[in-house]
């Protein structure tokens, strides 16, 4: 595939690296303060930039830890079974390592998109481990989302992830997939604009051209880690939960997102945005993330 193997990392801090059940992670590290963890979006770019404008402005107040998830950016890309489980488990790692750091006291912790499904299935498992729980643009809210509460165990169409990973054409597709007119496609979807952040798009097209970048995405792409129980989860939740809605681009959809708002540990709020509104509004972001840290925690923010 004309594989790099020369990834710059995707936060300017200092990273780490260990084995956990979820094999190798890696993960960057940075600021004083409580401990705060920043879990990227699952696509098929996807990597610690996408946290970047939150992860620099948290250091100032908070110990911040950005994740590579399972398959991405410097974390494990071996060719495996990419489940629902494996990040699942990816978060209960890292919440071993951030233990190293500060003991077993609550963290607060902010997804993006589906990775807001994992961080939350984490939350319900390990429920004493969590403080507040941020998710933006999170996944399960679209229209029709609960229709999937009572099928399979996850979305995957039967046959898909085996067709992607054929040999004959697998790498072809994945080359098309990840092409810089391909990421500039799907950025645009995803910002709503033709403004969407150049950093990002550069990233998302060095790191899709790392050896193994092929297999998590796949996975995506088939629908194998899309569970149907989502609603569920986020049902369970019990902490206190703030969560952003976009009003531009293709993932502007939160059609059955009115049952939270009743839900007095749940804050919904809005962002004239795309789905990655920490890019396009980072102050505005910040300010009312903080907030919400600070009305439900105690502190400043």
């Amino acid at each position: 595939m004309g594989e790099e193997r020369d990834l710059p990392p995707a936060l300017d801090a200092p990273r780490r690296a260990f084995n956990g059940s979820a094999g190798g992670l890696s993960y960057y590290v940075g600021g004083v303060g409580p401990p705060l963890l920043l879990v990227h979006s699952i696509n098929a770019a996807g990597s610690a930039y996408e946290v970047r404008p939150i992860f620099e402005n948290m250091i100032k107040t908070h110990h911040v830890y950005a994740l590579d998830l399972p398959g991405f950016g410097f974390s494990d890309r071996s060719d495996r079974n990419y489940a629902p489980r494996l990040y699942t488990d990816a978060i209960h790692d890292m919440l071993a390592a951030i233990a190293q750091d500060h003991g077993d006291a609550p963290i607060d912790a902010l997804a993006i998109s589906l990775g807001s499904d994992f961080l939350a299935r984490a939350v319900t498992e390990s429920p004493d481990r969590f403080r507040t729980l941020a998710l933006i643009s999170p996944t399960g809210f679209s229209k029709r989302s609960g229709h999937f509460r009572r099928a399979r165990k996850t979305r995957e169409i039967p046959g898909l992830h085996a067709f992607f990973t054929f040999p004959l054409w697998s790498d072809a597709i994945f080359r098309a997939l990840t092409s810089r007119k391909s990421i500039g496609f799907f950025l645009r979807k995803t910002f709503g604009s033709e403004n969407y952040d150049q950093g990002l798009a550069e990233y998302d097209y060095r790191t899709t051209h790392q050896p193994g970048a092929k297999n998590a995405p796949y996975a995506f792409v088939s629908g194998r880690l899309f569970s149907t129980d989502v609603r569920d989860i986020y049902e369970r939740l019990k902490l206190p939960v703030w969560m952003t809605c976009a009003t531009k681009g293709d993932f502007a959809d939160f059609s059955e997102v009115d049952w939270v708002r009743s839900r007095p540990n749940w804050t919904v709020v809005s962002f004239d945005t795309g789905a990655l509104p920490h890019f396009e509004q980072p102050e505005a972001f910040v300010a009312r993330y903080r907030e919400f840290l600070g009305a439900k925690t105690g502190t400043a923010g």
